[in-house]
């Protein structure tokens, strides 16, 4: 923190919006001898830590990673838990969030989720939409070239009926199609459990982001590593394709 005389300093950049790869649930529960599922439920406890302190450090977007479009590849039981476990965490959570001012809403393609669970999403973020103190939105079923594609499949039918020209396609087009239409690009991403992979996680919107890896499985993601990560983010210069200043 600046003292009295640098009050001219530039004040740290803050990460308004970051974005999580929730990874290492499973190893977490293997390498104590526990099914997988165990691992995924403090996981979710973990969540919910997270998004308690994430408005106090300056947070105002938050995006996590909870079951991707690669992740039906996995057992059948895991599958199954999974998204027994979404539900029972917005189920249990709703009046929480609601009570906190979190608005909370759902990225990915739905139509492979059972229906129930989809009742539950839909309740929630109109339950929530008026609130902003934080944006927590929860990708499940996501995958960002799916993302991709699925906006261009939109964008092609336009062209096709006669109702936008390919001239008129730009980048702000494109992202206008995209999942998260209305959200602000992420500005931090925060992998946890050692591995160095994007995973096809928002792609597009995280073409200037900053990177943080970390070997944290996220059962073990303390709000205190997220305050130091985020910390750093703060000393960090982003040029966007520039040159440094001065």
């Amino acid at each position: 923190m600046a003292s009295s005389n640098t009050a001219d300093a530039t004040p740290p950049r803050c990460a308004d919006h970051v974005a999580i790869i929730m990874d290492g649930n499973g190893r977490w529960a293997t390498n104590r001898g526990w099914p997988r599922l165990v691992g995924h439920r403090k996981g979710a406890e973990r969540v919910k830590e997270i998004v308690r302190c994430a408005p106090n450090l300056g947070i105002r977007w938050l995006t996590i990673y909870a079951f991707s479009t690669e992740n039906w590849k996995r057992s059948t039981e895991e599958v199954v838990g999974l998204m027994s476990i979404f539900a029972r965490y917005i189920e249990r959570e709703a009046d929480r969030l609601a009570a906190e001012g979190v608005r909370m809403r759902f990225i990915g393609d739905r139509t492979r989720l059972d229906s129930r669970l989809r009742r539950l999403m839909d309740g929630i973020e109109v339950r929530t939409a008026p609130f902003s103190r934080l944006n927590l939105t929860v990708a499940i079923n996501y995958g960002g070239r799916d993302e991709i594609a699925r906006a261009m499949r939109a964008i092609a039918a336009r062209v096709a009926e006669g109702t936008l020209r390919p001239e008129q396609v730009t980048d702000e087009l494109i992202a206008s199609h995209l999942d998260t239409a209305d959200l602000p690009d992420p500005d931090l991403v925060i992998r946890t459990s050692g591995e160095t992979r994007t995973s096809n996680y928002l792609l597009w919107q995280t073409a200037y982001a900053e990177y943080e890896f970390t070997p944290t499985l996220w059962p073990d993601f303390t709000p205190d590593e997220l305050a130091r990560i985020v910390s750093r983010f703060g000393q960090r210069e982003r040029r966007f394709g520039g040159v440094a200043a001065g």
